[in-house]
């Protein structure tokens, strides 16, 4: 079993009962799955990109990406529906335990001049939305077979109701929230 998901079980949990006074267990607010996804702009001109992109995000999430497809035509951007244009994964269980707890302790004290996340990404919904601005965080990515330094989007969906109980939850997991 993962240390995170141990930490919420023994930890964790029991602190979010108290502390909003849950009658029962499953009350408690817990992660239901990480999505991460990342959108590659050029990889329409260049397919080598998202190949790169594709290897990237599955040897940062152990989980083979799917590609994402346009779904609907733009001409300014000289798109056309169904063209490859990023690709995304979505973790749960175990996976997603290990993902969270490379994040929190490994990946985002790597971000430069990192002051902590903001604390306004909440969608209103108990859910949390994370952009980073480069790949290479993570220790699993070798600076030098980097082509390009790709973004990603992560989005952490959380069984909380409201943003204030998912906050508790990220927070006692160990996300580093910006002092307010």
């Amino acid at each position: 079993m993962s240390t995170l998901k141990e930490k919420y079980l023994e930890e964790v949990r029991p602190a979010l009962i108290e502390h909003f006074s849950y009658k029962n267990v499953l009350e408690a607010p817990r992660l239901e799955k990480v999505v991460i996804n990342m959108g590659i702009g050029e990889g329409k001109d260049n397919p080598k990109l998202l190949e790169a992109a594709v290897s990237e995000l599955s040897l940062i999430t152990g989980q083979k990406p799917v590609i994402t497809k346009a779904k609907r035509s733009v001409a300014s951007f000289k798109l056309r529906e169904g063209m490859s244009i990023g690709c995304k994964v979505t973790l749960r269980g175990e996976r997603m335990y290990d993902f969270m707890s490379k994040l929190i302790n490994v990946a985002l004290p790597r971000v430069r001049d990192f002051r902590g996340i903001s604390l306004r990404s909440f969608d209103g919904h108990g859910n949390y939305s994370l952009g980073l601005r480069e790949q290479i965080i993570f220790p699993e990515i070798n600076y030098d077979d980097v082509e390009k330094i790709q973004g990603m989007d992560i989005i952490i969906v959380t069984t909380a109701k409201t943003d204030e109980e998912a906050r508790e939850l990220l927070r006692l997991l160990g996300m580093p929230f910006k002092a307010a």
